[in-house]
């Protein structure tokens, strides 16, 4: 049985967050704090074993859950990630965003658990501008683990780069690098300023989408978020672009778990937090529901129009 929220949006994957920590430190990340980096380890005491997060996923396989993503943070600082992916249930495809830092070991561990997608993130192919934008050296590992992933079978392996001020010259080259490099792709990923407080880096996204009509080979228009592609050479460049974009999270079909355990029915937001008690079977069905239920679009809903054409939070969820 899928459920469906207020809005007619039905809940088909989830995204779960299995650790806060990460060994960079992006300057367009919301998150504070890297926390212990020191390479994958058990479960912190803050953190959902894996059995929390293989019972949840039973679970909500109940309610017709067909897709998993595992996030962090940097969700291969977890040293039970191949454990995670193999217990969970087979009807489900799992995916795993990554920094790639540790993917170059462990590709073929993952495949082998049953992983079957990969995005990572990869906001510039020059070391010294990577350094800049991810506060890391780890330029040389994140390029060898995207070849390991294409190398274990995990194609198309998506690059995910964050579009602003201190990565839009470096969009070009990437591109070229996607049509010139069989198994990858590119997903340029739309800067939210809202979630960093730093509006003076943003780019207007549409001179992105102008230029990639004006290079491709030929342009398709998914169905989901009516998300534009672009078919350049031997790549694929999509622009996820949610900012403003109300018909995006109409379009939304996800709901979100921290890594502490609380279920939650939008990225964006942190004020529709429920927890999910002792995780029991029971107590995470009920959450589930809940969460479900009150889940809202994130812009034209929780957030709506002004008089100045501008966004504020929609007085009915201030305090819900």
């Amino acid at each position: 049985m899928v459920l469906v929220d207020d809005f007619g949006r039905e809940v088909t994957g989830v995204r779960i967050s299995l650790t806060d920590r990460c060994n960079f430190d992006c300057v367009y990340c919301h998150n504070e704090g890297l926390g212990d980096t020191r390479g994958p380890m058990d479960a912190s005491d803050a953190e959902m074993s894996a059995d929390d997060v293989v019972r949840f996923l039973e679970v909500v396989e109940e309610y017709g859950v067909e897709k998993v993503k595992f996030t962090g943070g940097e969700p291969m600082l977890r040293a039970d990630l191949e454990e995670i992916i193999r217990r969970t249930p087979d009807s489900m495809e799992t995916s795993l965003t990554t920094n790639g830092t540790f993917l170059g070991d462990r590709a073929e561990d993952l495949v082998a658990a049953g992983l079957d997608r990969v995005n990572v993130s990869q906001d510039a192919l020059d070391p010294e501008a990577f350094a800049q934008i991810t506060k890391s050296g780890a330029y040389d590992k994140v390029m060898e683990g995207a070849k390991a992933a294409v190398d274990a079978g995990l194609t198309p392996v998506k690059l995910n780069m964050v579009v602003f001020t201190k990565t839009a010259g470096h969009v070009e080259e990437m591109v070229e690098y996607v049509a010139e490099n069989e198994g990858l792709q590119l997903q340029l990923i739309q800067y939210m300023p809202e979630l960093t407080g730093r509006p003076e880096w943003n780019i207007d996204i549409e001179r992105v989408h102008r230029w990639l009509a004006d290079l491709a080979d030929e342009v398709e228009v998914r169905d989901m978020h009516h998300r534009r592609r672009y078919y350049v050479g031997k790549g694929m460049v999509e622009i996820v672009d949610p900012v403003e974009n109300p018909e995006f999270c109409a379009n939304c079909h996800r709901v979100r778990v921290t890594h502490e355990g609380y279920l939650k029915g939008c990225l964006n937001r942190n004020d529709d937090l429920r927890p999910m008690g002792e995780m029991t079977r029971a107590d995470i069905r009920e959450t589930f529901e809940a969460v479900v239920e009150n889940r809202v679009p994130y812009y034209g809903e929780y957030l709506v129009r002004d008089g100045d054409d501008g966004w504020t939070i929609n007085e009915e969820y201030i305090g819900a």
